[in-house]
């Protein structure tokens, strides 16, 4: 085992800060606007509304990957279209996120940050499962 360093904390920082805002966005979807509720949504989009469970599972089981560091390259590389689908919805809404809406500048910068886990990987206290190493290689 090698001694962290200052870019593995900074990975396990972005990572743990990353998967639980998941984690709170896919719960929101599911306790606050309720899955029918969000499934209704993705429709007023003209999105199917299979689509909604896709994001709700994403966010929440990608979210919990993050935070134990489990496939962090491969999860965070998967959960950029999920992103990417978000500042699409949010296009519409102007710039700032803080705006009636929501704006698209939220979920770009994190789509970005995603970007930035997948070229770092996990950071230091990542849980490193032996047959996804074998499996996935550096994306484990």
């Amino acid at each position: 085992m090698t001694t962290p360093t200052q870019s593995d904390y900074a990975a396990l920082g972005l990572r743990v800060t990353s998967g639980a805002l998941f984690v709170a966005h896919g719960l929101m979807k599911v306790q606050v606007f309720t899955i029918p509720g969000t499934v209704a949504f993705f429709e007023s989009l003209g999105l199917p509304g299979i689509l909604a469970y896709l994001v709700i599972f994403a966010e929440i089981a990608g979210g919990l990957a993050l935070i134990l560091g489990v496939a962090t390259r491969l999860v965070s590389l998967a959960l950029i279209p999920v992103l990417l689908g978000a500042t699409w919805a949010h296009w519409g809404n102007g710039w700032s996120f803080s705006g009636e809406g929501g704006g698209w500048e939220y979920p770009l910068f994190w789509a970005v940050a995603q970007a930035a886990l997948v070229l770092m990987g996990s950071g230091a206290y990542a849980l490193r499962l032996p047959v996804l190493q074998r499996t996935l290689g550096q994306f484990a």
